[in-house]
């Protein structure tokens, strides 16, 4: 059949007369996907999964890595035309921002470490994040959501939902009474962080999918501070798990991207989201992040392991206060943790002696660590909460979501620990020094 007489001749006319059946029926069934034929190795271990789902041999020259498929559009035929008459574009090439072979890769892949019937890249967490909250309420809808927020997910509640016709109210992720007690007649949605920023709350997941299902409600998490080797959520009961991908996912901190992963059906509903909003992710970015994901349960065994020695050292440091870790027995989470999470991770809170200044020579000190934002790859990152992350609170609404002075925001990298461990020692006992020439002077 040509392109030119596609539409119109009885075989176009029959082919859409089954397309219309099958939109009708209520026995039609959704695959999994959009595929290259991997899944088959979701029944393996994680490693196996991070390796192997969703890369594929180039069928032209045997190349073991997956092509970078740098094409903005593709050739159609009856195939394409007819899937989107039947309602299946999304499991076709016909245009990038709609699906491109490098997407399908790396999203192959990230539904099957998920457990996930399907997963969309996105641009930027952000992008991932906005299209799967406005994917799943109608304008006049309520949100109830945590009040710890990332400082980009508060600001689309905050600053976005007015303007949209929507409403928020956010609420203490340890409430659960409170949360309940949120929920209005319009309510359609519940978000949360899976282990929020920066004092490492580990929220009981259980209990909320409890709470989504007695209302009808949908539950979306944020889990980028718990990727699948830690967490993860779907299998806990929530409806979709967002991830900004640029952290661990990636873990080389040298791309912006977010993913959405959950069953076929809610993901295919955030899908014109995506093409309607722009946030499709370069082929490129995407080679870069499937090459990430190959080593993902391996990099977080590294980061648990160098941050559970670091977190231990600081712990018993004199120039420290106190530190969060979630596998520490005295972080007030630990049991949840150990019932939720599969492993730690890198990402270690301390608060040091002598406040905000004290924790500004701190970084002064410190060689290996590198002072920036973000968290996850394989370089140690620091930051102070008070100057960066939440540097738009007043320092009461620090105080109340447990950002005391002093506070330090660890991500610890994959380097050896005793040599993390020698760099804090050196730079803690340097501040101790300094505060004490200063009492002296």
């Amino acid at each position: 059949m040509s392109k030119s007489n596609i539409r119109g001749d009885s075989s176009s006319n029959m082919s859409t007369l089954a397309a219309d059946k099958w939109l009708n029926s209520l026995e039609r069934k959704r695959q999994t996907g959009p595929s290259f034929g991997t899944d088959h190795v979701g029944e393996l271990g994680l490693s196996t999964r991070a390796v192997h789902a969703g890369t594929h041999d180039d069928p032209r020259t045997g190349a073991v890595g997956t092509p970078i498929y740098q094409t903005s559009t593709f050739v159609l035929d009856t195939d394409q035309y007819e899937s989107v008459e039947g309602g299946y574009a999304r499991d076709r090439f016909i245009y990038s921002r709609y699906g491109n072979p490098s997407q399908w890769a790396v999203q192959e892949k990230l539904a099957a470490l998920e457990g996930a019937e399907s997963a969309i890249v996105f641009s930027s967490g952000m992008a991932a994040i906005t299209s799967a909250v406005l994917a799943l309420v109608d304008k006049g809808a309520h949100v109830v959501a945590a009040s710890d927020l990332y400082g980009g997910t508060y600001n689309l509640f905050n600053q976005e939902f007015p303007s949209l016709g929507m409403s928020t109210t956010l609420v203490d992720s340890y409430d659960l009474d409170g949360i309940e007690a949120a929920i209005q007649p319009n309510t359609q949605l519940l978000y949360f962080e899976v282990i929020t920023n920066p004092v490492l709350k580990v929220v009981d997941i259980p209990r909320l999918v409890e709470i989504a299902r007695k209302y009808n409600l949908r539950l979306v998490v944020d889990s980028t501070f718990a990727p699948p080797p830690v967490m993860r959520p779907l299998e806990l009961g929530v409806d979709l798990v967002v991830h900004s991908a640029s952290k661990y996912l990636n873990g080389h901190s040298d791309l912006i991207a977010g993913v959405v992963a959950g069953p076929r059906k809610l993901v295919d509903v955030v899908w014109p989201r995506l093409l309607n909003y722009g946030g499709s992710l370069d082929p490129h970015a995407c080679f870069l992040l499937e090459r990430g994901l190959k080593t993902l349960p391996i990099r977080m065994r590294a980061h648990e392991e160098s941050a559970t020695a670091l977190a231990k050292f600081l712990e018993s440091h004199p120039q420290v206060e106190g530190v969060l870790y979630p596998m520490l027995p005295s972080h007030p989470d630990h049991e949840r943790a150990r019932k939720l999470m599969k492993m730690g991770t890198g990402n270690v809170t301390f608060f040091v002696k002598g406040g905000d200044q004290a924790a500004l020579r701190l970084l002064d000190y410190l060689k290996l660590p590198k002072q920036a934002t973000s968290l996850g790859g394989v370089e140690s990152l620091i930051s102070l909460p008070f100057n960066s992350s939440q540097a738009t609170m007043t320092s009461r609404q620090r105080e109340d979501i447990g950002i005391h002075p002093g506070c330090v925001r660890l991500s610890v990298g994959i380097e050896d620990a005793n040599d993390l461990i020698s760099d804090f020692d050196y730079a803690l006992n340097a501040i101790a020094k300094h505060n004490k020439e200063a009492a002296n002077a």
